[in-house]
Protein backbone atom coordinates (compact mmCIF):
# COMPACT_ATOMS: atom_id res chain seq x y z
CA UNK A 1 0.00 0.00 0.00
CA UNK A 2 0.97 3.53 -0.80
CA UNK A 3 1.10 5.89 0.97
CA UNK A 4 1.01 10.04 0.09
CA UNK A 5 1.03 13.22 2.06
CA UNK A 6 2.45 16.77 0.91
CA UNK A 7 4.70 19.15 2.52
CA UNK A 8 2.32 20.81 4.96
CA UNK A 9 2.16 18.02 6.98
CA UNK A 10 5.33 19.91 8.60
CA UNK A 11 6.94 16.43 9.60
CA UNK A 12 10.85 16.19 8.73
CA UNK A 13 12.22 14.86 5.52
CA UNK A 14 13.88 11.83 6.84
CA UNK A 15 10.26 10.50 7.95
CA UNK A 16 9.62 10.29 4.14
CA UNK A 17 12.20 7.66 3.41
CA UNK A 18 12.57 5.79 6.66
CA UNK A 19 8.57 5.11 6.57
CA UNK A 20 8.30 4.84 2.73
CA UNK A 21 5.56 7.66 2.84
CA UNK A 22 6.01 9.49 -0.84
CA UNK A 23 6.65 13.41 -0.77
CA UNK A 24 4.57 15.97 -2.32
CA UNK A 25 5.80 18.95 -2.32
CA UNK A 26 4.38 22.28 -2.58
CA UNK A 27 6.13 25.16 -3.81
CA UNK A 28 7.80 28.59 -2.37
CA UNK A 29 9.08 31.69 -4.05
CA UNK A 30 11.44 33.67 -2.58
CA UNK A 31 12.99 36.71 -5.04
CA UNK A 32 11.36 35.40 -7.68
CA UNK A 33 13.16 32.03 -7.50
CA UNK A 34 10.61 28.87 -6.72
CA UNK A 35 11.61 26.00 -4.47
CA UNK A 36 9.77 22.51 -3.79
CA UNK A 37 9.18 22.36 -0.44
CA UNK A 38 11.51 20.37 1.65
CA UNK A 39 13.38 19.17 -1.57
CA UNK A 40 14.98 22.20 -2.26
CA UNK A 41 14.19 24.57 1.06
CA UNK A 42 15.06 23.64 4.50
CA UNK A 43 12.47 26.04 6.37
CA UNK A 44 15.03 27.94 8.41
CA UNK A 45 16.05 29.26 4.73
CA UNK A 46 12.34 30.55 4.73
CA UNK A 47 12.35 32.21 8.17
CA UNK A 48 15.58 33.92 7.75
CA UNK A 49 14.43 35.33 4.52
CA UNK A 50 11.23 36.75 6.64
CA UNK A 51 13.89 38.10 9.46
CA UNK A 52 14.72 40.16 7.03
CA UNK A 53 11.93 41.68 5.50
CA UNK A 54 10.94 39.36 2.45
CA UNK A 55 8.03 38.25 2.18
CA UNK A 56 8.03 34.30 0.81
CA UNK A 57 5.29 33.25 -1.21
CA UNK A 58 3.34 29.68 -1.25
CA UNK A 59 2.03 28.09 -3.84
CA UNK A 60 -0.20 24.32 -4.15
CA UNK A 61 1.53 20.55 -5.59
CA UNK A 62 1.91 20.37 -9.43
CA UNK A 63 -0.36 18.85 -10.94
CA UNK A 64 2.46 17.31 -13.44
CA UNK A 65 3.75 15.54 -10.92
CA UNK A 66 0.49 14.12 -8.90
CA UNK A 67 -0.38 13.05 -12.64
CA UNK A 68 2.69 11.51 -12.63
CA UNK A 69 2.08 10.04 -9.27
CA UNK A 70 -1.34 8.59 -9.69
CA UNK A 71 -0.55 7.34 -13.74
CA UNK A 72 2.15 5.18 -11.63
CA UNK A 73 -0.10 4.18 -8.85
CA UNK A 74 -2.83 2.46 -11.74
CA UNK A 75 0.08 0.57 -13.13
CA UNK A 76 1.84 -0.83 -10.62
CA UNK A 77 -1.57 -1.92 -9.84
CA UNK A 78 -0.90 -1.18 -6.33
CA UNK A 79 -3.47 0.77 -3.73
CA UNK A 80 -2.94 4.29 -2.12
CA UNK A 81 -3.97 6.79 0.06
CA UNK A 82 -3.24 10.50 0.07
CA UNK A 83 -4.24 12.46 2.88
CA UNK A 84 -4.11 16.43 1.98
CA UNK A 85 -3.52 19.55 3.45
CA UNK A 86 -6.59 21.20 4.24
CA UNK A 87 -8.53 22.19 1.52
CA UNK A 88 -9.86 25.39 2.90
CA UNK A 89 -6.13 26.69 2.84
CA UNK A 90 -4.80 25.17 -0.34
CA UNK A 91 -6.13 24.10 -3.86
CA UNK A 92 -3.92 21.25 -3.66
CA UNK A 93 -7.02 18.65 -2.71
CA UNK A 94 -8.93 19.66 -5.44
CA UNK A 95 -6.07 19.51 -7.65
CA UNK A 96 -5.39 16.19 -6.60
CA UNK A 97 -9.33 15.36 -6.76
CA UNK A 98 -9.37 16.21 -10.72
CA UNK A 99 -6.26 14.62 -11.75
CA UNK A 100 -7.24 11.55 -10.10
CA UNK A 101 -10.62 11.54 -11.97
CA UNK A 102 -8.81 12.14 -15.27
CA UNK A 103 -6.82 9.13 -14.62
CA UNK A 104 -9.59 6.72 -13.89
CA UNK A 105 -10.77 7.73 -17.55
CA UNK A 106 -7.99 5.75 -19.37
CA UNK A 107 -7.03 3.65 -16.29
CA UNK A 108 -10.43 2.64 -14.26
CA UNK A 109 -8.33 0.05 -12.15
CA UNK A 110 -6.59 2.87 -10.11
CA UNK A 111 -7.55 2.10 -6.43
CA UNK A 112 -6.69 5.47 -4.50
CA UNK A 113 -8.60 7.08 -1.61
CA UNK A 114 -8.12 10.57 -1.35
CA UNK A 115 -8.51 12.22 1.72
CA UNK A 116 -9.20 15.68 2.44
CA UNK A 117 -7.58 15.95 6.15
CA UNK A 118 -9.19 19.43 6.57
CA UNK A 119 -5.96 19.75 8.74
CA UNK A 120 -2.75 21.67 9.04
CA UNK A 121 1.08 21.14 10.04
CA UNK A 122 1.61 18.70 13.07
CA UNK A 123 -2.41 18.11 13.19
CA UNK A 124 -1.94 16.69 9.69
CA UNK A 125 1.48 15.27 10.42
CA UNK A 126 -0.19 13.24 13.23
CA UNK A 127 -2.65 11.57 10.68
CA UNK A 128 0.03 10.66 8.19
CA UNK A 129 2.21 8.77 11.30
CA UNK A 130 -0.93 7.12 11.83
CA UNK A 131 -1.72 5.96 8.85
CA UNK A 132 2.09 4.67 8.46
CA UNK A 133 1.30 2.49 11.82
CA UNK A 134 -1.76 0.72 10.12
CA UNK A 135 -0.43 0.14 7.42
CA UNK A 136 2.45 -1.57 8.98
CA UNK A 137 0.14 -3.89 11.01
CA UNK A 138 -1.37 -4.58 7.93
CA UNK A 139 -4.42 -3.27 8.33
CA UNK A 140 -6.48 -2.75 5.58
CA UNK A 141 -7.22 0.36 2.97
CA UNK A 142 -10.72 0.80 4.06
CA UNK A 143 -9.51 0.48 7.83
CA UNK A 144 -7.20 3.15 7.12
CA UNK A 145 -9.71 5.30 5.74
CA UNK A 146 -12.11 4.99 8.55
CA UNK A 147 -9.85 5.85 11.62
CA UNK A 148 -7.65 8.40 9.70
CA UNK A 149 -11.16 10.21 8.66
CA UNK A 150 -12.51 9.68 12.29
CA UNK A 151 -9.12 11.18 13.96
CA UNK A 152 -9.21 14.23 11.24
CA UNK A 153 -12.47 14.68 12.60
CA UNK A 154 -11.01 15.19 16.03
CA UNK A 155 -7.92 16.82 15.47
CA UNK A 156 -7.34 19.90 17.52
CA UNK A 157 -5.18 22.78 16.68
CA UNK A 158 -4.37 25.52 18.82
CA UNK A 159 -1.55 28.53 18.02
CA UNK A 160 -0.48 31.29 18.49
CA UNK A 161 2.18 33.90 16.23
CA UNK A 162 4.89 36.14 17.89
CA UNK A 163 4.89 38.50 15.58
CA UNK A 164 1.27 39.91 13.78
CA UNK A 165 2.95 41.68 11.50
CA UNK A 166 4.27 38.67 9.72
CA UNK A 167 0.35 37.86 9.21
CA UNK A 168 -0.46 41.16 8.09
CA UNK A 169 2.49 40.54 4.91
CA UNK A 170 0.12 37.76 4.11
CA UNK A 171 -2.78 39.60 4.62
CA UNK A 172 -3.90 37.24 7.28
CA UNK A 173 -5.18 40.36 9.71
CA UNK A 174 -5.10 43.81 9.08
CA UNK A 175 -1.50 46.13 9.19
CA UNK A 176 -3.71 48.38 11.72
CA UNK A 177 -4.61 45.38 13.48
CA UNK A 178 -0.43 43.85 13.29
CA UNK A 179 1.11 47.76 14.44
CA UNK A 180 -1.58 48.33 17.39
CA UNK A 181 -1.40 44.78 18.52
CA UNK A 182 2.68 44.96 18.66
CA UNK A 183 2.30 47.85 20.60
CA UNK A 184 0.48 46.55 23.67
CA UNK A 185 1.99 42.90 23.23
CA UNK A 186 -0.73 40.86 21.91
CA UNK A 187 -0.78 37.46 21.07
CA UNK A 188 -3.43 35.93 19.14
CA UNK A 189 -4.79 32.47 19.64
CA UNK A 190 -6.15 30.76 16.73
CA UNK A 191 -7.64 27.44 16.32
CA UNK A 192 -8.54 25.59 13.08
CA UNK A 193 -12.13 24.77 12.45
CA UNK A 194 -14.22 22.79 9.36
CA UNK A 195 -10.12 23.66 7.91
CA UNK A 196 -9.88 27.28 8.29
CA UNK A 197 -7.63 29.48 10.54
CA UNK A 198 -10.13 31.44 13.00
CA UNK A 199 -8.93 33.26 15.57
CA UNK A 200 -10.56 32.97 19.30
CA UNK A 201 -9.11 35.15 21.66
CA UNK A 202 -6.47 37.25 22.24
CA UNK A 203 -3.80 37.52 25.27
CA UNK A 204 -1.29 40.53 26.52
CA UNK A 205 1.97 38.56 26.41
CA UNK A 206 3.71 35.17 25.76
CA UNK A 207 2.91 33.77 29.36
CA UNK A 208 -0.47 34.32 29.50
CA UNK A 209 -1.32 32.70 26.39
CA UNK A 210 0.72 29.69 26.86
CA UNK A 211 -1.63 29.30 29.74
CA UNK A 212 -4.68 29.69 27.94
CA UNK A 213 -3.80 27.20 25.75
CA UNK A 214 -3.23 24.85 28.58
CA UNK A 215 -6.62 25.15 29.84
CA UNK A 216 -8.37 24.95 26.69
CA UNK A 217 -6.50 21.68 25.53
CA UNK A 218 -8.04 20.57 29.25
CA UNK A 219 -11.83 21.40 28.47
CA UNK A 220 -11.19 19.99 24.77
CA UNK A 221 -8.84 17.06 24.95
CA UNK A 222 -10.01 13.83 25.77
CA UNK A 223 -8.17 11.18 27.74
CA UNK A 224 -4.95 13.50 26.97
CA UNK A 225 -2.72 10.98 29.22
CA UNK A 226 -3.07 7.82 26.30
CA UNK A 227 -2.21 10.22 23.42
CA UNK A 228 0.89 11.30 21.36
CA UNK A 229 0.78 15.13 21.92
CA UNK A 230 2.46 17.05 19.00
CA UNK A 231 4.09 20.86 19.15
CA UNK A 232 5.38 22.52 16.02
CA UNK A 233 7.53 26.23 16.49
CA UNK A 234 8.72 28.71 13.81
CA UNK A 235 12.26 27.95 14.44
CA UNK A 236 11.79 29.08 18.19
CA UNK A 237 12.38 25.49 19.57
CA UNK A 238 12.87 27.29 23.49
CA UNK A 239 8.76 27.97 23.61
CA UNK A 240 8.20 25.13 22.31
CA UNK A 241 9.91 23.41 25.27
CA UNK A 242 8.46 25.73 27.46
CA UNK A 243 4.80 24.67 26.24
CA UNK A 244 5.95 20.97 26.45
CA UNK A 245 6.80 21.44 29.93
CA UNK A 246 3.34 22.76 30.80
CA UNK A 247 1.40 19.96 28.57
CA UNK A 248 3.95 17.22 30.80
CA UNK A 249 3.09 19.25 33.97
CA UNK A 250 -0.67 19.05 33.06
CA UNK A 251 -1.56 15.88 31.17
CA UNK A 252 1.31 13.08 31.26
CA UNK A 253 0.81 12.40 27.68
CA UNK A 254 2.34 9.31 26.31
CA UNK A 255 4.30 10.86 24.70
CA UNK A 256 5.28 14.82 23.08
CA UNK A 257 6.80 15.42 19.71
CA UNK A 258 8.29 19.03 18.69
CA UNK A 259 9.45 19.54 15.24
CA UNK A 260 9.98 22.76 13.29
CA UNK A 261 6.97 24.58 11.39
CA UNK A 262 7.50 24.04 7.57
CA UNK A 263 8.17 26.19 4.68
CA UNK A 264 4.51 26.52 3.47
CA UNK A 265 3.34 27.22 6.71
CA UNK A 266 6.10 28.94 8.02
CA UNK A 267 5.84 31.45 5.37
CA UNK A 268 2.15 33.10 6.66
CA UNK A 269 2.81 32.56 10.67
CA UNK A 270 6.41 33.48 10.83
CA UNK A 271 9.04 33.00 13.37
CA UNK A 272 8.11 32.58 16.99
CA UNK A 273 4.90 30.51 16.03
CA UNK A 274 4.11 27.77 18.54
CA UNK A 275 1.13 25.26 17.52
CA UNK A 276 0.34 22.33 19.95
CA UNK A 277 -2.26 19.23 18.43
CA UNK A 278 -4.16 16.94 20.16
CA UNK A 279 -7.33 14.77 19.97
CA UNK A 280 -11.04 15.76 21.34
CA UNK A 281 -11.96 12.24 20.91
CA UNK A 282 -9.83 8.69 20.54
CA UNK A 283 -12.34 5.81 20.29
CA UNK A 284 -15.24 5.82 17.48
Amino acid sequence: MKIFADSACDLPKEFFKENEVTLIPLHVLIDDKEYKDIVDIDSREVYKAIREGKNPKTSQVSPELLLELWEELATSGDEGIYISFSSELSGTYDTSVMIKNQVLESNPNLNLITIDSKCASLGYGLLIKEAVRLRNENEDLETIERKIRFMAAHMEHLFTVEDLDYMARGGRVSKTSAFIGGLLNIKPLLHVEDGKLVPIEKHRGRKKVLRRIIELMAERGSQLSEQTIAISHGDDEAIALELKALVEEQFHPKSVEIYLIGSVIGAHAGPGTVSVFFQNKLIE
